[in-house]
């Protein structure tokens, strides 16, 4: 067995980048950005007023001066005179600042008659101008290779560019394997499992920029599992469920081997998560993890997630862990690396008793897992322990 940290560098060390296309903007939350956008246009793109009010030739202003309105800029619609000495433009949040404005009282600080404005005793000492280009100017770039949020569809908007530089959604091949799986809603045998690993591992590495397709299920036969990986073909990631093991009828690794698969290495010192393989297959990165649902799960987010992040042109970094007080006492820890299930709550985190591989209902209740060092001592209310969020 090897550590995590290995198997992460080595699943890491098969991934390749994956190439780009241009999308528009429209289309681009979640994706990852592969080249930097450079704005086309300023933000913003002129000095514009930052409250509703009157704009004036001077910044100098005092009680009781006195200002003849001579027109309006509103947004979308600016004022084309020059303000003069003694002269103001009604102005409205975000319009241009007419030429020669040099501040914005607010209308709360004036007094209007017909077209005369008298500052009040309450002046407000702020400016109330926005500079061309305060926030950002032209050829100022967002840098890539970035996870696209809204916020940054919005400032790329800004920006006014239409169209951005993605990486390709890593395409993924999903096959469950195994005798005793069927599918929700086929009717089970008295033997028989429903198939439910595809279902969270569809989610959460559409989640995270993939496209996922998921395969029949895979029989425990070599001409059923032969035909999964066939129908496979085209992906950059095939990831298998199941079938890992070494018992007679777990038959994966021999038929991805007999297929041409170059193995990098079977069996990880975790728990839950030992019987995880890697390795290549064509051009295709392979993951053969283990069939029990709990074990599937966290294997995909310790090292599924950042395989994707490298393939989209990210670091690829390991899942990043906070330090948590414990709610309570803990026992010593085995010789395998343990994330267990646990609840985050008020600042404190606590295991659940139970940790066994196939429960969902823990799993589902969880919102983080308690990172354990292999041989581990038994812990102390209070002491900190590594978390990472679910």
């Amino acid at each position: 067995m090897i550590s995590v940290a290995d198997a992460l560098s080595r699943i890491l060390a098969l991934a390749q980048l994956l190439p780009t296309e241009e999308i528009a903007l429209m289309d681009a939350a979640g994706r990852s950005l592969a080249a930097p956008v450079v704005a086309r246009r300023a933000q913003p793109p002129f000095a514009s007023s930052a409250m509703d009010g009157y704009a004036i030739p001077t910044a100098s202003v005092a009680t009781a001066d006195r200002f003849t309105v001579i027109g309006e800029s509103a947004a979308g619609r600016r004022f084309d005179g020059v303000l003069g000495a003694g002269q103001a433009v009604r102005i409205f949040t975000g319009a241009p600042v007419p030429d020669g404005g040099k501040r914005v009282i607010i209308q709360e600080d004036v007094t209007r008659i017909g077209d005369q404005i008298t500052i009040r005793e309450s002046l407000d000492t702020a400016l109330y101008i926005r500079p061309a280009g305060g926030d950002f100017n032209i050829g100022d770039a967002l840098n890539a290779p970035r996870c696209l949020t809204p916020i940054d569809l919005s400032l790329i908007a800004a920006m006014n560019c239409p169209r951005v530089s993605v990486f390709r959604k890593p395409e993924v091949a999903l096959i469950a394997t195994g005798d005793e799986l069927v599918m929700p809603g086929d009717s089970p045998s008295p033997d028989q499992i429903i198939a439910s690993n595809s279902f969270a591992l569809k989610a959460l590495l559409e989640r995270h920029g993939a496209h996922v397709r998921v395969l029949t299920i895979a029989r425990d036969t070599e001409s059923s599992l032969t035909q999964a990986f066939e129908m496979a073909a085209g992906a950059d990631l095939i990831v298998t469920t199941g079938g890992a093991s070494v018992g007679d009828h777990d038959l994966v690794a021999p038929v991805a081997e007999r297929l041409g698969m170059a193995r990098s290495f079977y069996k990880v010192a975790m728990r839950p998560g030992k019987p995880l393989m890697a390795g290549k297959l064509g051009e295709a990165v392979m993951i053969g993890l283990p069939g029990n649902p709990v074990s599937s799960i966290v294997c995909a987010y310790i090292f599924i997630l950042p395989l994707l992040q490298k393939m989209l042109g990210q670091k690829g970094t390991a899942q990043p862990r906070n330090k948590t007080p414990l709610s309570g006492d803990i026992g010593p820890n085995g010789p395998r690396e343990h994330y267990m299930r646990a609840v985050l709550t008020d600042g404190k985190v606590s295991p659940f008793s139970r940790q066994d591989s196939s429960l969902l209902t823990v799993l589902s209740e969880a919102n983080c897992l308690i990172v354990r060092a292999p041989n581990d001592r038994a812990r102390k209310a209070g002491e900190l322990v590594e978390t990472i969020p679910l």
